[in-house]
């Protein structure tokens, strides 16, 4: 359908007008909030204690969350594609029910099953404590940044084929080299942006991991949850925003990675899909 001028511009001005009211204006007020005061203050909030231990935290559990997504994602993945099983509908649309079911939903499930009286309470007694531990914000993770490898993979799986693995093992390769020689470098680029993805979400996941976190500072509180305890609790309200843009900060800089990978793409990847570089 051919649009006229007016209509393009129309358009294109409803969209950034859009843009503007749904990102520019809340970012831009939370970085005037934050360095209003300077950026000495600035750096004395983002310095405590407090802070410093929720950044630790957050990166910890990404540090967890993403490998084993990466393996248990591919696993899946080649599984739904490769695999003709009974419950493969079943398994594809469990991987799409994070999706479905609020994160709030997510964290009462993992308390039930993970409680002092919950299905699995009784692990406590050894001394494990997954409720209200680093544990249960782990899983609570792991449930919510599920479908991003899985999804990101799957449509890559398709698209290669598999006459490439059915030559290799042809020529005698084993299943591992035929993995790591020619699944693994042509699925790299839907794994990166899945791990990316993955990342993302992990940083920012907040409904989840404050039901089965105790919140406490240096303990069990992540860069989301401190920024909601100084908004809320503590009425620190320059804290809440100074923890907020570190957050961003993060967030802004996996897209430049997500970005220069994207614009590294075209110089690396070599026109028969699935070759190794």
């Amino acid at each position: 359908m051919k649009l006229s001028t007016p209509a393009r511009i129309g358009l294109r001005t409803v969209a950034l007008l859009y843009l503007t009211v749904l990102l520019v204006v809340p970012i831009v007020t939370i970085l005037w909030r934050t360095f209003e005061p300077g950026f000495g203050a600035f750096w004395a909030s983002i310095r405590t204690p407090a802070a410093i231990a929720a950044l630790n935290l957050s990166l910890l559990i990404v540090a967890i969350v993403v490998p084993l997504n990466v393996v248990f994602g591919v696993i899946t993945a080649l599984a739904l594609v490769r695999g003709r099983f009974p419950g493969r509908r079943l398994l594809s649309g469990v991987v799409d029910l994070p999706f479905a079911v609020s994160p709030i939903v997510v964290g009462v499930s993992l308390i039930m099953l993970w409680g002092v009286h919950g299905w699995f309470g009784g692990i406590e007694n050894t001394g494990i404590k997954v409720i209200f531990g680093l544990p249960g914000m782990v899983i609570a993770t792991l449930f919510v940044t599920l479908p991003f490898v899985v999804r990101e993979v799957e449509p890559v799986l398709h698209e290669i084929g598999t006459e490439q693995e059915q030559a290799a093992v042809t020529l005698g390769a084993s299943g591992w080299q035929t993995f790591f020689r020619i699944t693994l470098p042509a699925i790299r680029w839907g794994l990166t942006y899945g791990i990316v993805l993955t990342v993302a979400r992990s940083l920012g996941e907040f409904g989840a991991v404050i039901m089965v976190s105790s919140g406490f500072p240096g303990v069990s509180q992540t860069l989301t949850l401190l920024v909601h305890s100084r908004y809320i609790d503590d009425h620190n309200i320059h804290g809440a925003y100074s923890a907020a843009t570190l957050l961003m900060f993060l967030a802004i800089v996996t897209l430049l990675l997500m970005s220069l990978l994207d614009r590294k793409r075209p110089a690396t990847e070599t026109a028969t899909p699935g070759s190794a570089p």
